[in-house]
């Protein structure tokens, strides 16, 4: 299982990479491993106002759908095209996969999210 160690993580298995006050945010390896062949992508809008712990995203694989929740709120600024011509490059390049970028409208939010080592323990546990 790859971590990025310098990424932000939660344990619904999202990773996010901020870069001033905009966010990425995509699945992590761990996340599309335990999902298989990643079949389909659906993103939200850009302009679309996301809340903390609400689904972002829905990921379907050869074997079930799943949510992709949003770690932190604010609004999408731009969204992964590529994801859904290709959903299967999140299985390929899942750290390099980003789903959306959004503006945090609270960045406090991040103090939710655990760095690489504290994920990759937690991930460890549901092994």
């Amino acid at each position: 299982m790859k971590i990025i160690k310098d990424l932000k993580y939660t344990a619904s298995h999202e990773w996010i990479r901020v870069e001033g006050n905009i966010a990425f945010i995509g699945i992590t390896d761990y996340a599309q491993s335990h999902l298989g062949t990643i079949v389909f992508v659906e993103l939200p809008e850009v302009g679309d106002q996301l809340s903390k712990g609400a689904p972002l995203s829905v990921v379907e694989s050869v074997k079930a759908a799943s949510d992709v929740y949003t770690p932190v709120s604010g609004t999408v600024t731009a969204i992964n095209e590529e994801l859904i011509d290709d959903p299967e490059k999140i299985n390929k390049e899942p750290y390099e996969s980003w789903f959306v970028s959004i503006e945090l409208s609270d960045p406090t939010e991040l103090e939710n999210t655990v760095a690489g080592e504290e994920y990759e323990r937690l991930s460890e546990r549901e092994e």
